[in-house]
């Protein structure tokens, strides 16, 4: 596979208006990243409502997903699930379909006890697919499972042979750059939290997976141009003007304002799934204005 660098899309799953899926909107939504020059694709994640997904629309979203990208940049399916039978069945099927990497949130309901739990639990999970690269999902503020990265990185590695780096997503911005001091290297660190991206690029991440990459990657993209132009205070005085544009989203009902913010664009991705909320055509309208008080129309991904 192409090697993941950049700025990764956390796509969103499209719904009806009926909460069922409408999948015919991938393409032009892939399309779209493709001409924006995102750097991969990260799938049935949290911005995806993975885990509000049943097994099979799991599958139908990882499948038009590798389908629309065509090669053109790689997929990363996120396959973690309750049950780590129905995990390593969902990477087995990543395998089959040609997607390019595999990334699994711990198990959430009964939660492993310790990091020797953690990687037998993922170990089981990612047999489904051995071939393909495995990124750790550290969410811990969703997953409530929180054992330290750096220690994570030291031990993976002799369990989980196909182990590639993680997604880290968290503001624990120290244990971030030590578990970056700890690989050397040798695996793959993506940084999580959209509104601090520069700061996780500037402590040495890989790239970057983030919701706000589907529709506002130039501000991120000129931010990480202007540091590695040396021009530090350029950098992250975009990274502060993002960070008041998603403090914007998530203050309309969280990750219902940022989901609706692809309706913006063009790209209406309808409602979520409960028990997330879904911003009624009031709500909408009253993002649309605070988003065009802003000034986001500069950096929207339009066309």
């Amino acid at each position: 596979m192409k090697k993941l660098s950049g700025l990764i899309a956390a796509t969103f799953t499209p719904m009806h208006a009926d909460g069922s899926l409408n999948l015919d909107l991938v393409p032009r939504i892939v399309d779209r990243l493709v001409a924006h020059k995102i750097g991969g694709l990260y799938v049935c994640g949290s911005t995806g409502e993975g885990p509000l997904l049943t097994t099979e629309e799991r599958k139908l979203v990882a499948e038009v997903h590798v389908k629309a990208a065509a090669g053109r940049i790689p997929v990363v399916v996120q396959v973690g699930h309750a049950s780590n039978y129905e995990a390593r069945g969902l990477a087995e099927h990543a395998a089959a379909i040609g997607a390019d990497a595999l990334s699994a949130l711990p198990p959430t309901y009964f939660k492993p006890d310790s990091l020797d739990m953690l990687l037998a639990c993922l170990k089981e999970v990612t047999a489904g697919a051995p071939d393909l690269p495995f990124y750790y999902y550290h969410i811990p503020t969703l997953t409530d499972v929180a054992f330290n990265t750096g220690d994570f990185i030291r031990a993976a590695p002799a369990v989980i042979p196909s182990f590639a780096g993680l997604k880290f997503s968290s503001h624990f911005l120290q244990e971030f750059q030590a578990s970056i001091d700890q690989v050397q290297g040798k695996y793959q660190l993506f940084f999580g939290v959209d509104d601090m991206c520069i700061s996780g690029y500037a402590v040495g991440s890989d790239g970057a997976v983030g919701s706000t990459y589907n529709f506002m990657a130039p501000i991120y993209q000129k931010a990480i141009a202007a540091f590695d132009a040396g021009d530090n205070k350029e950098a992250f005085a975009l990274q502060v003007e993002a960070g008041r544009i998603v403090a914007l989203m998530l203050s309309h009902q969280k990750m219902a304002g940022v989901k609706a913010t692809m309706k913006f664009i063009g790209l209406d991705c309808g409602p979520s799934r409960l028990p997330l909320k879904s911003l009624d055509d009031a709500g909408y309208n009253a993002l649309v204005a605070e988003l065009d008080e802003i000034g986001f129309d500069k950096w929207a991904m339009k066309g």
